[in-house]
């Protein structure tokens, strides 16, 4: 099985993409990208060297991916979402040297137009709020929303917002996965 690439899409030589993959009108993947299998890139996406996406990696339109991103599997990039990867730019200063990786965890999800500052982690499983900017670590199942992203509550593998009895356990509406908040982090057990 290969992957499907709209005929408008440019596909760098020495990029590499995964079984199952499709991309869509408009991108861009350069040369030493690496996409996974079943990935999703939609309209006018752009990949640059050195970004690696894993498995089941779905971007929304309008998405860049600089050199610098790392996004493991199951990961949901939406519309217009921003990754930056240098701190302090400038056009007369070349500082292609600073650039700062971004991790971006497993099942972790980014609402559109939200921005990433480089040199952060997004937790496994977190939630990034639509138009959020974030500037710091976010925890696993973390749920940030705002300018700048403030954390305000916890969630679980499905999305849903977690809500922890007096004995620090909440279960999932849809799953019925349970979950422990122990201090600042909240862990799956079952």
């Amino acid at each position: 099985m290969a992957y499907y690439a709209h005929p408008t899409a440019v596909i760098d030589e020495g990029a590499l993409i995964g079984d199952g993959s499709k991309i869509w009108h408009f991108c861009h993947v350069m040369p030493n990208a690496v996409i996974g299998e079943r990935c999703i890139l939609g309209q006018n996406v752009m990949v640059s060297p050195q970004v690696r996406l894993g498995n089941n990696v779905k971007v929304q339109n309008n998405v860049s991916l600089y050199t610098g991103v790392i996004c493991e599997d199951d990961i949901f990039l939406g519309p217009s979402m921003v990754f930056t990867n240098v701190i302090n730019p400038r056009s007369f200063i070349e500082r292609k040297n600073e650039f700062r990786s971004t991790l971006v965890k497993k099942g972790a999800s980014i609402g559109a137009n939200a921005t990433i500052i480089c040199g952060v982690t997004l937790g496994a499983y977190c939630i990034i709020g639509a138009g959020a900017v974030v500037t710091k670590d976010v925890p696993d199942f973390g749920l940030v929303v705002g300018n700048p992203a403030r954390q305000t509550g916890w969630v679980s593998r499905y999305g849903h917002r977690l809500h922890f009895d007096a004995e620090g356990q909440a279960q999932c509406p849809e799953s019925g996965e349970v979950y422990r908040k122990m201090e600042d982090s909240v862990v799956w057990i079952r």
